[in-house]
């Protein structure tokens, strides 16, 4: 199955395909940030099955790197998926995850019933 686009809440979105290959670094962002274009999307929702383990490793600085691409082009991101066994693990991890929900252009949600509900909000 492949990457879908739909609209939620008056927002395009684009949600990677969970069996895609791994966003890896800044030029798989740059990859995916180039599809969400294309689709018209202002959002991308990419399953935590396409991140590698250094993605949730911050000492890696490869969530920040990604999550940098996303902002420098104004493209919101949502991490879609059960982190609760990585944030049991790293203190620092579960300080990131809430800090980053605060706001408003990259979120960690558990499944696509939080994203719409977290969309309804004005």
């Amino acid at each position: 199955m492949g990457d879908s686009i739909y609209m939620l809440h008056g927002v395009q979105i684009l949600e990677c395909a969970a069996d895609g290959p791994l966003i890896r670094n800044e030029r798989d962002a740059v990859d995916v940030i180039g599809a969400a274009f294309s689709g018209r999307a202002g959002l991308v929702a990419i399953p935590v099955s396409r991140l590698s383990d250094a993605f949730f490793s911050l000492k890696t600085r490869v969530a920040g790197e990604i999550m940098q691409k996303f902002v420098n082009y104004n493209m919101r991101l949502v991490i879609l998926g059960d982190i609760a066994d990585r944030l049991a693990e790293s203190d620092a991890l579960r300080d990131f995850v809430f800090e980053t929900n605060r706001g408003k252009q990259v979120w960690f949600l558990a499944d696509k019933a939080q994203l719409e509900a977290r969309l309804a909000l004005p």
